[in-house]
């Protein structure tokens, strides 16, 4: 089954060619990263408008990359949320009159689950396995920071998410607060290569290191706004020369990789996960991926990263994991709908191997 995956929630517009999940034959991103700069932020309404210009460019070079036509293709899936509704509709109306248009199946698909899917595209050894399962996915990004267990049955439960900043939210702020520009994340991530990681000792939220017991609610989900705050005071009216500003991406990222790496690493211990997998924009940066490939190694955990192509906002996720769906018989009608936010019921996952 050959699915074409469209991706337009947030300020990327990008589409793919999958086959069976798993074979992306063609995978076109288009990304407006210099349009929203200025802005230190995507602005919704601009986000629209560039991939109302920008669909048909990324349907059609994913098509010609794949040496496919449009008649080849036997389901459209796009991502209906969570994200920027008003970039979710351009994705979502194209998406509907493709399928109409040719008479296929259409699905919805849940970005979140997307990226989870992410980390097992070229992989299909670990979804087949259920001695890998349970699975814990720490799913990092500018809008989630989230901890999901994935059951060999398919269920799946959120154990811990972010209850102010996601973490790509503090990359961005940080990077603006230091006058470093957008996206945050990879310029961090390239300065904090020469910096002494210990030279700030900025707080680790909700890890109970504030002198107080942590509320136990509390053990596995995220709060990053104390990590910028303190940010924020640490180099208000300072001159940063180069090595200073280093020092300081460097400890800043690293309070933020200890919590992300410590969260998961014992929520992996308490609900007995032999596979943790790291997922989501976030899991591009290079300390986050060293660190906890190394803690899992320490921990006996297998680990599965998705690679840096399929970490950040991409259409290869969205059909590879539409497929799971479809060959269950499983579709959407076309007066589906789109959403901001994030469901706290994820439902059945479709690509675990007990899954029906």
């Amino acid at each position: 089954m050959i699915v074409l995956g469209i991706e337009t929630s947030c300020d990327e517009t990008a589409a793919a060619l999958v086959r069976d999940g798993q074979d992306v034959l063609g995978n076109s991103v288009a990304s407006q990263i210099k349009l929203h700069a200025g802005y230190g932020g995507v602005v919704p309404e601009l986000a629209a408008r560039e991939h109302l210009r920008a669909m048909d460019v990324v349907v059609n070079e994913a098509l010609s990359g794949a040496g496919l036509k449009i008649q080849d293709v036997d389901a459209v899936a796009v991502t209906c949320g969570p994200g920027l509704v008003p970039a979710l509709l351009v994705g979502t109306s194209y998406a509907k009159g493709l399928a109409a248009a040719r008479g296929c199946p259409f699905l919805g698909v849940n970005h979140f689950l997307a990226h989870i899917y992410g980390s097992f595209i070229g992989r299909p050894d670990v979804l087949a396995d259920p001695d890998a399962f349970p699975v814990l996915a720490l799913v990092v990004s500018g809008g989630h920071s989230a901890l999901v267990v994935i059951e060999s049955s398919g269920r799946a439960h959120i154990v811990g998410t972010t209850i102010d900043d996601a973490a790509g939210e503090a990359y961005d702020k940080a990077a603006k607060i230091l006058d470093l520009g957008y996206p945050g994340g990879p310029v961090l991530d390239r300065i904090a290569k020469t910096g002494n990681p210990k030279a700030y000792d900025f707080p680790r939220g909700l890890t109970g290191g504030a002198g107080k017991p942590l509320d136990p609610a509390q053990r596995y989900n995220f709060s990053f706004s104390g990590v910028k705050t303190a940010l924020l005071y640490a180099t208000k009216d300072r001159e940063l020369d180069e090595q200073a500003m280093a020092d300081v991406v460097a400890s800043y990222q690293q309070a933020i990789v200890d919590v992300l790496v410590g969260k998961a690493i014992r929520a992996a211990a308490e609900y007995g996960t032999p596979t943790i997998c790291l997922c989501g924009g976030v899991a591009c940066n290079s300390q986050l991926r060293a660190a906890m490939g190394e803690a899992a190694a320490q921990a006996g955990r297998q680990l599965v990263l998705a690679a840096p192509k399929y970490c950040t906002d991409n259409a290869a996720m969205v059909a590879g994991i539409a497929f799971h769906y479809l060959s269950r018989g499983i579709a959407s009608d076309l007066d589906l709908s789109v959403s901001a936010r994030l469901e706290q019921n994820l439902g059945t996952i479709p690509f675990a191997p007990g899954a029906k």
